[in-house]
């Protein structure tokens, strides 16, 4: 029980001081003025003042509470490495006991796991989320239990008591890791671009070493080991082999005595495109469909076309002299022998021999085929006449042989069961209500797929593959007609972009294809094939274990599956010939950047309340009991601030002076002092 005196005024404190500045203004004026009773006015007036003030005798009775300690302990990811997930507990477990010895004082566990994706280690929120279920006024001190890798030390966090540092870890741990510090997102394919590496060896490295070994592997394919410094930004030059996604992995082999392996790898996936797609169109004779070729190449800004027609062939005699043409010879050795590799696609627009380009040129676009290369022949008339191309060395390339026999009848041009599966023709704008093509070459397919069909399924659009190249014929040179709008025109223009950047190579057109996408830790895997089925999928995690799904379809040619991987790290996908791969999350997951013991993040916090840093392996600290303020830590011990928080039971007031005997007192001494000034 406690009891203090409270004061109730019944008007406000301002009023209050006023009426006893007015009071004291008289009792001065009373002295100056001689007046013998001026003593007994200015105890009448303080008796007054005194009840209006309201002075009450207030008892209470209390109860007094507990002090809190709040232990955090930390067991991130960084926690199981070396002795320190040992070290924590044991310490945990004595600290519990010794506080649990201690009068007066509870104690609040409270674990701190990984956070959410790749969050790190937030002890500072978990601090913050104690701290609000807790009565501050109790929180005698706050313990943490970490090997100072901590993430979210920058949050605010008020502390009503001192904050202690518990250091898990050893002085002699050391750790080599290895940092990309920088990577573009794209690169040019074929091109070298500069990736920037590091190699650091944290902690109490062994002397001596300087270099280190580095294994590089693209696609998952078999590394290549370089001998790389220590300590020092490395640039490293690297050409991407292919468009679209490519994983590259560096990786280090693990050191004898390091704390952990898994920042030994970095994973970088890189887009690989082209830096201009050069094209060759060669229109046999100007014609309605000549400039849909020409306007679609156009259309794209990477696309760097040349563009040759013969207006005036060898045979054609009007007597014009030679001298007096304004028309350009056409360079045919420099195009089809010296610097054809540098095309990446080859149109023929109804060509035809005329003796412009002889059998040896010819040839050697069909070597140029073979070796990679991509043509595409648009078929006219001339297709089927004795000068046809099919008649030429290029022939020995091309999917499909003519019959001589040129079609000319209205059809509607038909996606078949094969292009409905493949990447150019499957899922064309429309669905097959198009406008009719006038006229067919009537073709014997050879090889390849017959991906578009005409007059009584007769094969239009041939794709092939030849060795390293790739071939296409388009059996009609009325494709121009779905761009006019005739009949309600077609998608002609997405037709020929689609089979012009199949031609190119383009990742997303490929036929056969194992891709996927990665969102945290699931990915969702597609498959594009021309088969029907396909086999089981096969998975292969960063620990080498292996994981099979079956793919479900989803579209003609498409099969997907969702897959949600249990660790971060590069994953290998198998299906069939099929092979890709993934990195799930950074290689090196955040908590193991910093692997290495160190409160420095956290001494700000410390400083605050003048708590302190120990060592786990040195020896826990004993506790004592310090005041506010006071240093909160010293060599060996740690401090607790006792908070004697109470809880208050019950309250009884009494006033100290009640109305009559204000009125007695203030009566009494006002007529004692009239009756002092009036004897005089």
């Amino acid at each position: 029980m406690t009891s203090t005196i409270v004061f109730d005024p019944l008007v406000p404190w301002p009023l209050l001081v006023a009426v006893a500045i007015v009071a004291l203004l008289g009792v001065l004026l009373a002295v100056m003025r001689g007046l013998k009773g001026w003593g007994l006015r200015g105890l009448a007036a303080l008796v007054v003042l005194a009840a209006i003030a309201g002075p009450s005798f207030q008892r209470e009775d209390r109860a007094p509470l507990s002090d809190i300690v709040l232990m955090l302990e930390d067991e991130s990811a960084s926690q199981r490495l070396g002795q320190r997930e040992a070290q924590t507990l044991t310490a945990a477990d004595t600290l519990a006991a010794e506080i649990a010895a201690r009068p007066n004082t509870e104690l609040r566990r409270i674990t701190v796991p990984d956070g959410q994706g790749d969050a790190g280690t937030e002890l500072m929120t978990a601090l913050s989320t104690a701290l609000a279920e807790e009565p501050r006024a109790r929180v005698a001190g706050v313990l943490a239990l970490t090997d100072g890798r901590v993430h979210d030390a920058d949050l605010p966090v008020d502390l009503p008591a001192p904050f202690h540092v518990l250091l898990s870890g050893e002085q002699t741990d050391w750790d080599r890791r290895l940092s990309v510090l920088g990577a573009p997102a794209f690169a040019i394919i074929g091109e070298p671009v500069v990736l920037t590496l590091r190699i650091d060896d944290l902690g109490a490295a062994p002397a001596g070493a300087e270099l280190a070994a580095l294994d590089i592997s693209i696609d998952g394919d078999e590394p290549q080991r370089f001998q790389v410094p220590i300590g020092e930004d490395l640039e490293l030059p690297v050409t991407l082999p292919h468009g679209g996604r490519n994983v590259i992995r560096f990786s280090l082999p693990e050191a004898e005595g390091e704390l952990t392996d898994r920042n030994n790898s970095a994973i970088i996936q890189m887009n690989g495109v082209r830096d201009r797609l050069r094209v060759l169109l060669v229109s046999g004779e100007p014609h309605a469909g000549g400039r849909t070729w020409r306007n679609l190449l156009k259309s794209d800004s990477s696309v760097d076309l040349v563009h040759f027609t013969i207006l005036r062939p060898p045979e054609k005699q009007d007597g014009v002299p030679v001298s007096e043409l304004s028309l350009i010879a056409f360079p045919t050795r420099e195009l089809f022998m010296e610097k054809i590799d540098d095309f990446d696609l080859i149109i023929f627009d109804r060509y035809k021999r005329r003796g412009i380009l002889p059998s040896l040129y010819l040839e050697n676009i069909a070597q140029y085929v073979r070796a990679g290369g991509a043509v595409l022949v648009s078929a006219g008339p001339d297709f089927a006449s004795a000068d046809s191309l099919f008649r030429t060395p290029l022939g020995t390339v091309l999917p499909a042989s003519p019959t001589a026999r040129v079609l000319e009848e209205a059809y509607l041009p038909v996606v078949s069961d094969l292009g409905a599966r493949h990447p150019v023709t499957s899922g064309l704008p429309g669905n097959g209500d198009w406008g009719r093509w006038l006229r067919q070459i009537d073709v014997n397919q050879t090889s390849g797929d017959a991906v578009m069909t005409g007059i009584d399924d007769r094969p239009l659009l041939v794709l092939d593959r030849v060795e390293e190249g790739r071939v296409a014929l388009l059996a009609s040179d009325h494709a121009w007609l779905w761009n006019r709008g005739y009949e309600g025109g077609g998608p002609q223009l997405e037709l020929l972009r689609r089979l012009a950047h199949w031609m190119m190579g383009e990742p997303e057109l490929e036929e056969e294809a194992l891709t996927a996408t990665a969102e945290g830790q699931t990915m969702r895997i597609q498959r594009r094939t021309l088969d029907e089925e396909v086999p089981p999928l096969t998975i292969t995690g960063p620990d080498g274990e292996t994981v099979e799904l079956d793919l479900a379809p989803t579209a003609p040619g498409r099969f997907e599956t969702v897959f949600t991987g249990p660790e971060i790290g590069l994953y290998r996908l198998e299906n069939g010939d099929q092979v890709s791969v993934i990195g799930l999350g950074p290689a090196a997951p955040r908590e193991f950047v910093e692997t290495i013991a160190s409160a420095e993040v956290l001494e700000p916090q410390v400083a605050a309340l003048r708590g302190g840093v120990h060592r786990i392996e040195d020896g826990l600290p004993r506790l004592r009991d310090v005041r506010a303020g006071r240093p909160a830590s010293g060599r060996g011990w740690i401090g607790l601030t006792p908070r004697n928080a109470y809880e208050t039971l019950d309250v009884r007031q009494t006033p100290i002076l009640p109305g009559w005997l204000v009125l007695l007192l203030s009566a009494g001494l006002i007529t004692a002092a009239w009756l002092r000034e009036g004897r005089r």
